[in-house]
This record gives C-alpha cells, sequence and structure tokens, in this order.
C-alpha cells in the first residue's frame, strides 16, 4: 500500500460509538482500523482478537503496521462487559471477566501503541469511561473495580507520557448511549441519552488540543441527566 495518511486505531469498533467515531476520524482523513472481539457487518476494516491475550494483541498490531504504513496518531480504548449482579451472585469469574475486557485489554494495547506514538509524531490515546469510574452502585461492583482501575491507569500513563508528546485522556460517559439496543434495552427517547455523533465530535476535538492546554479527564452528559 502506498497510502500514508494518519492511522486511528479503535478497540472496541463495534454500532454506537465504535462506528460515529471511525466516521469521525475518516472524515479527518484518518485510515481507521478496528479490533473486535466478535465480528460483525461494517464499513470499516476489523480485526478479530481477544483484547485479552498478550500473543493475539502483539500479532493484531503487526497486521496492522504491515497494511497501514501511516503513523499511528490516534487509539482509542472503548471495549467494555457491562456486568450488574448483586455481589454475593458475583463470582471470581466475574470479576477476572470484567478486568480483563476492560483493563488488561487497555494493558496490553498500550503496550504496543505508546512505543509507536514515542517513535513517531505523539498521539492521542482516549479512554472510554463511565459513571462507574467515579461513584459505584448497588450490583456494579465488578464493572465498577474494573472502571476505577481503568481511570487509574489513564492517570498514571498520562503523567508518563504526555511530557512525550503522548496526550491520555480519561472520558467518563456519565450517561446512557444511543443505540438501537439501548433504545430497546432501557426504553428511552433520544433527547434523553447520548448521541453517538456528538460523542464522537468531542473525541475528535480533544485530539486536537494545544499541548499547553491539555484535559486528561473530562465528563459528557446530556443535560437532562442528573449528577
Amino acid at each position: 500500500m502506498t497510502d500514508t495518511k494518519p492511522l486511528a486505531v479503535i478497540a472496541g469498533l463495534g454500532p454506537g460509538l465504535g462506528v460515529a467515531l471511525a466516521r469521525r476520524f475518516t472524515a479527518q482523513g484518518y485510515q481507521v482500523v478496528g479490533l473486535v472481539r466478535t465480528p460483525h457487518p461494517c464499513e470499516f476494516d476489523l480485526l478479530q482478537v481477544d483484547l485479552s491475550d498478550a500473543d493475539q494483541v502483539e500479532q493484531a498490531f503487526s497486521r496492522v503496521a504491515s497494511a497501514y504504513p501511516g503513523n499511528l496518531r490516534i487509539f482509542v480504548h472503548n471495549t467494555a462487559e457491562l456486568l450488574i449482579k448483586p455481589f454475593l451472585q458475583t463470582t471470581a469469574a466475574d470479576f477476572e471477566l470484567a478486568w480483563h475486557a476492560m483493563v488488561l485489554s487497555a494493558v496490553l494495547c498500550c503496550k504496543q501503541v505508546v512505543p509507536q506514538m514515542l517513535s513517531g509524531q505523539g498521539g492521542s490515546i482516549i479512554f472510554s469511561g463511565a459513571t462507574a469510574a467515579l461513584r459505584a452502585g448497588a450490583n456494579f461492583s465488578a464493572f465498577a473495580s474494573a472502571k476505577f482501575a481503568l481511570r487509574g491507569l489513564a492517570q498514571a500513563l498520562a503523567r508518563e507520557f504526555q511530557p512525550h508528546g503522548i496526550h491520555v485522556v480519561h472520558v467518563v460517559l456519565d450517561g446512557i448511549l444511543w443505540t438501537e439496543r439501548s433504545r430497546q434495552r432501557l426504553q428511552i427517547d433520544e433527547p434523553q441519552a447520548m448521541l453517538p455523533d456528538d460523542v464522537a465530535e468531542i473525541y475528535w476535538q480533544l485530539t486536537q488540543q494545544p499541548r499547553s492546554a491539555w484535559s486528561q479527564e473530562i465528563d459528557l452528559r446530556p443535560d437532562v441527566e442528573s449528577f
């Protein structure tokens, strides 16, 4: 390939925010690749990978580097494993599943992403967080503990690598993202939810912040959300 457009990799490029991000980055001239656990019909290039498996993650990024010669400038970690159970019914395996999906996956991906950005022109790493990263509700022990850990990882990476040109941001998504699945599952109206295209626009703006005024954490919510 001779295309040298900059590259954006989205871990968790699913319907909703993942696709909205891919479309926004593509509109700005980026090549976009998605890393997904389960393939699905999509207009973008997807690689199936278990993001909690170090070997698979390394192989996936090697394939991306071979197929897309542009500099990796944006990485979005957008994976989640929503587990809602009373604590006494939440097993050790449930905690491990949540941690693998939302924390170990981020660690393994960043092990591949950070060296590329350090050797290139820097870049942006954005983590999709949740309300549970700030306050844990009943029945959210596994999910919240993993989201708390992801927030801590983002803070540590920011302090270590922002002086080297890597902008690390944790985005608290304090509300429900509007998707067909959320509409059917929660019976909510569109004005009550965050629209994926609007959230994707904020993610793009974060990648464009000047180095003298970088955000490390922001929270997003619809105007009707109580907080």
